[in-house]
C-alpha cells in the first residue's frame, strides 16, 4: 500500500465533518506517523502559498517542485493542498504537528524552512505577510535567530549570503572548530543517512539542497583562511 493511498484512507474521515487538525492526531505512531508528516508538509506549503493572500501558479508550481509528488498521486497531493487551504486551523497546527514529530532532528525542520522561502520567492517577489509566516514556524520549529537569517538570505535578495550564518558559527570561531561543524552537517544532511533514517522524500530532497549550501559556505570561509 502506498502512502498516497494511506493518505487517501486518513482522508476519508473529513467526510464525517473532521478537520485535518484531528485527522493528525490519529496519526501520531510509525507507520502513520509518515502519512502525518506528508499532509502536514503539503498543508504548511498550501498555507505557506496563501500567505500573501494570493496562490499563484509560480507559487504551485514552486512547490511541487519542492515536495516531489509522483505523477500517479497528483490527485491525492491536490486534494490535500486544497484542503489546506480552506481548513479553519491556522497554519500554527501543522507547524507544531511537525516539530513534535522531529524535534530532535534539526536538519528536518531547518530543510522545511528553505522549502517555504522557495515557495515564497517563486514569484519574484517577498511579501512580509510571508516573512511573518515563515518566521513564525521558524520559532516553533526552535530554530534560532542567526540560523533564520542564514537559511533567508540563501533565497531573499535583501542581504548577501553570509557563509557564518549557513554553518551556525560566527568569524570569530577557530577554524578548526568550524571545520568539525561543516563535517557534521555534512553527515546530518546526506541523503543514505536520511534514507537509512526512513524520512520521506521531500526530506531528503530539501536536505540535498541544504547539503549544497553547507558545502558552499565551507568552501568560502576556508578560502578566506587561506588567503
Amino acid at each position: 500500500m502506498s502512502i498516497w493511498t494511506r493518505i487517501a484512507e486518513a482522508l476519508s474521515a473529513l467526510a464525517n465533518g473532521e478537520s485535518l487538525s484531528q485527522v493528525f492526531d490519529s496519526l501520531k505512531t510509525p507507520p502513520e506517523r509518515s502519512v502525518a508528516f506528508t499532509i502536514a508538509v503539503i498543508g504548511l506549503g498550501a498555507k505557506m502559498a496563501k500567505a500573501d493572500g494570493l496562490v499563484t501558479r509560480d507559487e504551485v508550481a514552486a512547490f511541487r517542485q519542492v515536495f516531489h509528488i509522483p505523477t500517479r498521486e497528483e490527485a491525492q497531493a491536490a486534494k490535500v493542498f486544497n484542503l489546506a487551504r480552506q481548513d479553519v486551523a491556522g497554519f500554527e497546527v501543522y507547524a507544531n504537528t511537525i516539530s513534535k514529530m522531529f524535534k530532535d532532528d534539526d536538519i528536518v525542520l531547518e530543510n522545511l524552512i528553505e522549502g517555504l522561502f522557495y515557495i515564497a520567492m517563486a514569484d519574484g517577489q517577498y511579501h512580509p505577510s510571508e516573512n511573518d509566516f515563515v518566521h513564525t514556524v521558524a520559532n516553533v520549529f526552535g530554530i534560532n535567530e542567526r540560523s533564520f537569517r542564514g537559511l533567508r538570505t540563501r533565497f531573499v535578495p535583501d542581504a548577501p549570503p553570509d557563509a557564518y550564518d549557513v554553518l551556525g558559527v560566527t568569524p570569530e570561531t577557530p577554524l578548526e572548530d568550524i571545520r568539525k561543524v561543516w563535517r557534521a552537517k555534512i553527515r546530518e544532511t546526506h541523503p543514505d543517512q536520511l534514507m537509512a533514517r526512513g524520512l520521506p522524500e521531500e526530506a531528503i530532497t530539501m536536505a540535498t539542497k541544504h547539503m549544497i549550501a553547507v558545502n558552499q559556505a565551507w568552501e568560502v570561509i576556508s578560502e578566506k583562511h587561506a588567503s
